[in-house]
């Protein structure tokens, strides 16, 4: 099924009103992205490019740095999280569950929610059998929390031409890949619809300091004024937004403080909902029935 078969275009004027969380304009859900990466395995994305090129074995320097991220950066970023009384929610591989048990528990105790992110950091449409990857995560998350993950995020945001599909027979409510509107959205599979709840692309630590490679503070400027449009449409129709983040990359020192001065700008409004993706996409399914 091709993406425009999925779903039919529809303005975001005219729609049946959204009631968002406790009567929020405007939802904002945080997801953290945990990584588990194979050492054995190309790096998925680089810091510091080798000296003769290539993808060497063992990449030390690009496995190190991530590592830090969740050997530190995310205890920080938990700092952050806790003095707003924020709670986020955690994409995490499958893998790195056991893995990073210590941040598993810690998001866990805090009652942020598991998003499937794949059972490994790979490309989706690398996996030799995606049903079984999907199913080992799941298994993983329902294991570890006592509960089945209600929504998908692929690694990279990638997807096969199956894998909405998929998704619902195995149990998914909503996915994250689909960065197409600022509302929830219904998605046609096989079977039954699924959810599309909004994620970000613009306001998502990859894109900013990785790839278009701005100054940290970038992050801060970016959310903010995402954020104020969105504030500003929200009060004709409610909107959702996203801030994505991954420990190794804003989580460390000298990009911190620009994360949080993000978060306490957005805290301190009104009509504003620090939420969850599984809640909004039940605010969606309330509003918008299938």
């Amino acid at each position: 099924m091709l993406p425009n078969e999925r779903l039919a275009y529809s303005p975001i004027i005219g729609r049946p009103k959204l009631a968002l969380p406790d009567g929020a304009k405007l939802a904002v859900w945080v997801i953290v992205n945990i990584e588990e990466w194979n050492p054995r395995e190309t790096m998925p994305r680089t810091v510091l490019t080798p000296p003769a090129g290539g993808s060497p074995s063992p990449d030390i320097p690009n496995w190190a740095w991530h590592e830090y991220g969740n050997r530190v950066a995310f205890w920080r970023m938990l700092d952050v999280f806790d003095t707003l009384g924020i709670r986020a929610g955690l994409a995490i591989n499958g893998s790195a569950i056991s893995a990073y048990e210590a941040i598993s528990r810690a998001a866990h105790e805090r009652g942020w929610e598991f998003i499937g992110h794949g059972f490994s950091q790979k490309n989706m449409q690398k996996v030799d059998d995606e049903r079984a990857d999907i199913r080992k995560t799941t298994e993983a998350i329902r294991a570890f929390t006592g509960h089945a993950p209600r929504g998908w995020l692929g690694p990279g945001l990638t997807e096969t031409w199956e894998t909405p599909d998929i998704l619902v027979e195995e149990g998914y409510s909503y996915v994250c890949d689909w960065v197409l509107d600022d509302q929830p959205v219904w998605l046609k599979t096989r079977t039954k619809p699924m959810v599309s709840v909004p994620y970000t692309q613009e306001c998502n630590d990859v894109a900013m300091m990785l790839i278009q490679h701005h100054a940290a503070v970038e992050y801060r400027n970016r959310a903010i004024d995402q954020f104020e449009q969105l504030y500003a449409d929200a009060h004709k129709e409610p909107r959702v937004m996203a801030l994505v983040v991954h420990p190794y990359i804003m989580g460390v020192p000298h990009r911190m403080r620009y994360f949080r001065e993000a978060l306490a700008h957005i805290r301190a409004r009104e009509g504003v909902v620090f939420t969850t993706g599984s809640e909004i996409c039940d605010a969606f399914t309330s509003a918008h029935p299938a």
